[in-house]
């Protein structure tokens, strides 16, 4: 399983962005796929996750401003970003967790990085 992340980019506070994480290869199901984002000189932290079922969970900080879809037939995951502040800045990686792997799936990661 190969996770692709794209949309990244420089915005100005209260701006939009959509980030997408096209997933390719043998997925026959998942648990969960979400969005992990780090901004410099800080730790990995949780923004959201869709269950299988379709169920979402966001990190308080987004909660409100962030949407998190999944387009079932192509295998894409998004992230509505609305309202950025600057402390959205910070690579956003995507993951995938498998009933049939033991460990989560990582995308590489795309820049979101925003002006106040």
């Amino acid at each position: 399983v190969q996770l692709q992340a794209s949309g990244g980019g420089l915005v100005e506070a209260g701006e939009s962005l959509r980030l997408s994480c096209a997933a390719s290869g043998m997925i026959f199901d998942f648990n969960t796929m979400g969005w992990y984002r780090q901004a410099p000189g800080k730790q990995r932290d949780w923004v959201a996750t869709i269950h299988r079922g379709g169920t979402t969970k966001y990190a308080d900080s987004v909660k409100g401003r962030f949407t998190i879809s999944r387009d079932h037939a192509k295998n894409i995951l998004f992230l509505q970003m609305n309202s950025v502040k600057a402390e959205d800045t910070g690579v956003y990686s995507c993951f995938l967790d498998s009933p049939f792997a033991a460990d989560p799936y990582w995308g590489q990661g795309t820049q979101v990085t925003v002006s106040s």
